[in-house]
């Protein structure tokens, strides 16, 4: 058997966390790639246990390659990758949030607090951004590193 990677504290806090502010169920889409691809058995083990915290998320497993349709279908072009999406039975909610590489350090939290704002099926933001964003005419690409130096 694998050792965990979350410590026990960790877990008993995120589990209080997600008893506390999951709303509705959450789908983790994880895209790797069966070769060339140095974490994405960590990263795999990591998201099993972050799943296994609440019955509200669940976990969807792709290869890149051999699941190229579905890559493509949520604009999924590397690997390791994860979608975070709603879930409302088998329909599935994309919002167009993405965790690539490994979510380790701050980027798990990042990874704990994207899953609470699609469980909650809002983004947060205050009404003069939203009537902001209302007025763009043309599409937005957005994208947000995050490195641990």
């Amino acid at each position: 058997m694998m050792e965990k990677l979350l410590k026990d504290e960790i877990v008993r806090a995120v589990s209080q966390v997600f008893e506390a502010q999951l709303k509705q169920p959450v789908e983790l889409l994880y895209f790797a790639k069966k070769d060339n691809c140095e974490t994405c058995d960590s990263i795999h083990q990591l998201l099993e246990e972050v799943v296994t915290i609440s019955d509200k998320l669940h976990l969807s497993t792709y290869d890149l390659d051999d699941n190229a349709e579905d890559a493509r279908m949520y604009n999924v072009n590397m690997a390791p990758e994860v979608v975070i999406a709603g879930r409302e039975g088998e329909k599935l909610m994309d919002y167009g949030i993405r965790m690539a590489g490994i979510p380790s350090g701050y980027e798990f939290s990042s990874l704990i607090q994207d899953i609470i704002m699609v469980s909650g099926r809002d983004s947060g933001l205050r009404p003069d951004v939203r009537r902001a964003l209302k007025k763009l005419e043309k599409p937005v690409h957005l994208q947000v590193f995050v490195t641990p130096t």
